[in-house]
């Protein structure tokens, strides 16, 4: 399994950012080949964010990653509900 970590802080209220992530899950998600599943935890402190995307293996998660409307959708949609530049991590999950 492969996938990614977005550690970012909150320009916006955290439940516009999971309806956001929802709305895109819902519409996307399941048209994705090898995607899995993503996840988001809100930080006690009320500005961190942590969301998490799992794929089938690297070249699932590549695919999406070099997708030009999911780069979209990120510059258009979820960026802007974050303050400044997210931290990624990628790499494989350990089971």
């Amino acid at each position: 399994m492969y996938g990614s970590v977005m550690i970012g802080r909150l320009a916006a209220p955290i439940d516009k950012v999971h309806a956001v992530g929802k709305a895109w899950e819902e519409k996307k998600g399941s048209t994705i080949p090898g995607f899995e599943a993503s996840k988001i935890l809100a930080g006690d402190d009320g500005k961190t964010i942590v969301l998490c995307a799992r794929f089938k293996d690297k070249a699932a998660y590549e695919a999406l990653a070099n997708d030009p409307d999911q780069d979209r959708w990120w510059t258009e949609e979820m960026a802007p509900l974050l303050d400044g530049e997210p931290q990624w991590i990628d790499g494989d999950w350990i089971q």
